[in-house]
């Protein structure tokens, strides 16, 4: 159970940095709430999964999953560019979610 709150974490905590981005320095209070709420639910998941899994492992893991997510979200929504050294950074990073998983002991 403490994987899938970690995964839910993750998720939304791509969920409120795009909507961070589209409030345009919280100047639009519909994306400001958004925000708000993901960022809230964010930390309630990864405070729960962190009553099982190790801190660093449960917060790195976190991390990762937001800057892929948030990598991803900005090819793909905000056309942010594509290049072979940012990939070969996303395919690190994801790298390290799979190694510290494998390697946690839960």
């Amino acid at each position: 159970m403490a994987w899938l709150e970690l995964l839910l974490a993750g998720g939304l905590e791509v969920f409120w940095s795009t909507f961070m981005k589209l409030s345009e320095g919280f100047t639009r209070p519909l994306y400001t709430v958004l925000t708000l709420i993901g960022l809230v639910l964010s930390f309630l998941f990864l405070s729960q999964a962190t009553r099982v899994l190790p801190l660093g492992t449960a917060y790195a893991i976190w991390t990762g999953i937001g800057a892929v997510g948030a990598v991803v979200v900005g090819i793909v929504i905000f056309r942010e560019p594509v290049t072979a050294l940012r990939m070969v950074f996303v395919v690190l990073l994801l790298t390290g979610i799979i190694g510290l998983k494998a390697t946690s002991g839960h």
